[in-house]
């Protein structure tokens, strides 16, 4: 097999949630990879990704959009298309958390991360695949889900409900658009160094706990994504359908 099959070269991603984190490292990756990428935040400055990605002679653009806003989505779906001409990977990144005790969770903290974590990935997958189908072009959609997908958690039952929905859209939107020419997969992050968990990182009792329970002996950092990423976007992965593709440092095998 020839290191071309996992080239971008010609291919347009948009990476949701790219402004920073998980996000930002996928981006640059695709970038690397040959790719232009589309990148998406909630803040208005683009901060540096796009600067990064020129750097590699791509191009690149940035849109500030709330997924939890009704139009949001087809609003950045229409938007990279109009600045790209086309769309051929799209990677559903963006995410939120919110910590509570189950039993007071607020309903608020519940409805928003469903819409953010859940309901944004179908609608974007669902306006990504119309777009790809009216392209007439394979595509690649690639789902960020956690190990959380597997396990409740502790604090978080919206976002473990979120990441279980996101495992079965996955699936649900592999087995109707395989056929079509569309790979739909998922990378299941374990615990990385983000903003997401900086509370946990903070806290010495916590912290120490997961360290010990990881195999590898460290948080995962954003970059440990480039390589699963790269590969589920790039015909390396042509017939790779529906798979939730783990990478957490060995928690799930402790």
């Amino acid at each position: 097999m020839s290191l071309t099959s996992f080239r971008l070269n010609g291919k347009t991603a948009l990476v949701t949630g790219s402004h920073r984190g998980l996000g930002s490292a996928i981006a640059f990756a695709l970038a690397q990879a040959g790719a232009d990428v589309a990148c998406h935040g909630r803040a208005n400055d683009p901060g540096t990704i796009c600067t990064q990605i020129q750097s590699l002679g791509r191009r690149c653009a940035y849109f500030s959009a709330d997924l939890a806003e009704p139009d949001a989505c087809s609003t950045l779906i229409q938007n990279t298309v109009a600045e790209f001409g086309s769309l051929d990977i799209l990677v559903n990144n963006a995410g939120i958390i919110r910590r509570s005790p189950a039993a007071d969770y607020p309903h608020e903290d519940w409805d928003q991360v469903i819409s953010i974590d859940l309901t944004a990935v179908f609608r974007l997958s669902q306006l990504a695949a119309r777009q790809m189908f009216k392209q007439g072009t394979p595509g690649k959609i690639l789902n960020i889900a956690s190990v959380l997908s597997f396990q409740g958690g502790i604090l978080v039952p919206a976002y473990a409900a979120a990441k279980g929905g996101v495992v079965q859209l996955t699936r649900a939107f592999a087995n109707e658009w395989a056929a079509k020419g569309i790979n739909v997969n998922a990378i299941a992050p374990g615990y990385m160094a983000t903003d997401n968990t900086a509370a946990l990182r903070n806290d010495p009792v916590r912290n120490r706990a997961i360290l010990d329970r990881i195999p590898a002996a460290r948080w995962g950092d954003p970059a440990d994504l480039a390589g699963a990423a790269v590969f589920l976007c790039s015909p390396a992965s042509d017939y790779v359908h529906g798979h939730v593709l783990v990478v957490d440092g060995g928690w799930l095998s402790r």
